[in-house]
């Protein structure tokens, strides 16, 4: 991929991305937000896995948190940091919501094998008992309404004796969930067994909650909000996410690994043992009858593939593949595998990355691809607020992170300008891929555009240095993840800000490209319709003017 920087969809693209980062950065600094009062409940987990559900009056914090803690689960809590999202949680508790899950972990202490989970004994922890029900909902408005009385079905069957049936296939642990009739209903995927979680089922092990996971960009104990967010950025059910909740659910059958929340030895925890509280993910499960990878996908509707793939560009999603999306053939349809089909997206837990990662798109390759958008998907396309979403998800999803927020906006702005410039879905997706060279993966068109638009912000700082009091003092487009791992090495990011305080680029030989071709490319307008846009192996649409991309450029500025 040639880092072609002065091509002018990406000029015109890094405008954007500057332009409506910092009117998103503008209202989130004047957003002003509601301090909850009275008695409230949250889920307090550890980076092991354990939960207990805490009722909270208005003179708790931080330290009577832990202190309940380490009372009800006898777990220790010296140097540890309750957690809220990004917010590290100290006397003031204001910030949390009803039914918000917490995290507590500990700080460069030494890790217990002995740290029971919910085996409460004496009379002061007979107090901190919890005692909420089987399955709560966590923070979730009216939005969540379908799910609930799923939730309802699936309590009743629970006490009526119905048990859920493990999911063998997968990295991570998962779980059908059934009614009364023993129908499987849901699919409860728990956040501690997730692939490199402590009580992963399946060997899988080796790293705490929070820490980076399967992807690095996205952190062990972090999936399960991520499915609930794409469901809820899926507006009129446009690309067919089966409704999603975040739960606290309780039940005998899950995994708890040998030395994790336990004190005993072996190859095997008693499955006789009391039942155990996870925070889990909990889908509608969507009878089908295959996925897209057991049959061809050349003849899968072209409006289910566009759908879809709009969703994964606006959430980032790193782990597209023809075994998540499911099939299911529609009442009349002819044949074994007809036009009449309809596509069900899942396994959304690898979306909305903390940093730009490369993205994995299977339909990149399908003919349906590069079909342009119809009218109502470019109306559809259009109507997207990147701010409102963000806004949204932050009031459903009071603990997802900033730097998911950014992605999401910048991906969605992204989306927006390609498809107003006449780029079908292909081409998007191509976009934001990474090229292998050799040994050597090449940063993604754009991850180019944003290296274009810290160079803007960075010229426009020097010609105004304060450019509003109100604006956040630094906006990040993180490139890689930014923790140090002993499996996974670390890679810097760059930041960009008002005060033009930049850290260093990862990037660092685009941007010796950038001072090279600026250099040759002094008489760049005199010649712009003959500049190409990308590398030969990928050519621009040819209707794609630069001159006219130039023009709304300006018009971004004004």
């Amino acid at each position: 991929m040639s880092p072609n920087l002065d091509s002018p969809i990406k000029t015109q693209m890094a405008v954007s991305v500057l332009t409506h980062t910092l009117n998103y950065e503008y209202h989130r600094s004047n957003q002003s937000e509601g301090k909850p009062s009275g008695r409230r409940r949250v889920f307090v987990q550890t980076e092991t896995g354990c939960v207990l559900g805490i009722e909270l009056d208005r003179a708790d914090n931080a330290h009577t948190v832990k202190r309940r803690l380490q009372i009800a689960l006898n777990v220790p809590t010296d140097e540890s940091s309750l957690t809220f999202g990004d917010l590290v949680l100290k006397n003031d508790l204001s910030a949390v919501r009803n039914d918000s899950p917490l995290l507590l972990t500990r700080n460069s202490m030494h890790r217990s094998s002995s740290t029971p989970c919910l085996s409460p004994t004496g009379k002061d922890i007979h107090q901190q008992r919890d005692r909420s029900g089987p399955i709560e909902v966590l923070v979730c408005s009216s939005r969540c309404s379908r799910t609930r009385q799923l939730v309802k079905d699936v309590v009743k069957a629970i006490k009526n004796g119905v048990a859920p049936l493990p999911v063998h296939s997968g990295l991570g642990g998962a779980y059908y969930f059934r009614n009364t009739k023993g129908e499987s209903v849901a699919i409860v995927k728990p956040t501690d067994e997730e692939p490199f979680a402590p009580n992963n089922p399946k060997g899988f092990t080796g790293k705490a909650l929070g820490q980076p996971g399967l992807k690095r960009s996205v952190r062990v104990g972090e999936t399960g909000f991520r499915e609930v967010a794409a469901y809820l950025l899926d507006y009129d059910h446009f690309a067919n996410v089966p409704p999603t909740v975040l739960v606290k659910i309780t039940h005998s059958v899950f995994h708890v690994n040998e030395g994790v929340n336990s004190n005993t030895s072996g190859k095997a925890v008693d499955r006789k043992r009391s039942a155990v509280s996870k925070i889990a993910s909990f889908q509608q499960f969507i009878p089908h009858d295959y996925d897209a990878s057991d049959h061809g996908t050349s003849s899968f509707p072209v409006a289910a593939i566009h759908r879809i793939g709009i969703l994964d560009i606006r959430i980032f999603n790193t782990d597209r593949h023809a075994g998540n999306l499911l099939v299911r053939k529609l009442e009349g349809a002819t044949g074994r595998f007809g036009a009449q089909t309809e596509l069900i997206p899942i396994d959304h837990g690898l979306c909305l990355p903390e940093s730009l990662d490369d993205p994995y798109f299977e339909w990149i390759h399908w003919p349906q691809a590069s079909i342009p958008f119809c009218e109502d998907e470019l109306k559809y396309i259009a109507n997207l607020d990147p701010v409102k979403d963000s806004e949204m998800l932050r009031m459903e999803l009071p603990m997802i992170r900033e730097a998911c927020l950014r992605v999401l906006i910048l991906s969605t702005i992204f989306l927006k300008e390609a498809a107003a410039f006449g780029l079908c879905l292909a081409e998007i997706g191509e976009m934001m891929s990474r090229e292998f060279r050799g040994m050597e993966e090449a940063p993604s068109e754009l991850e180019v555009v944003c290296i274009e638009a810290r160079r803007l912000i960075a010229e426009k700082v020097v010609i105004s240095p304060v450019i509003s009091p109100n604006y956040d003092d630094t906006i990040q487009f993180d490139i890689d993840y930014e923790e140090a791992d002993p499996v996974m090495p670390k890679s810097p990011s760059f930041n960009f800000g008002s005060r033009g305080r930049i850290s260093r680029n990862p990037l660092s030989r685009l941007e010796e490209s950038l001072e090279e071709q600026e250099e040759d490319d002094e008489n760049i307008e005199h010649n712009m319709e003959d500049t190409t846009y990308c590398s030969a192996a990928r050519e621009w649409p040819p209707h794609v003017s630069r001159l006219s991309l130039l023009k709304t450029m300006t018009r971004c500025w004004e």
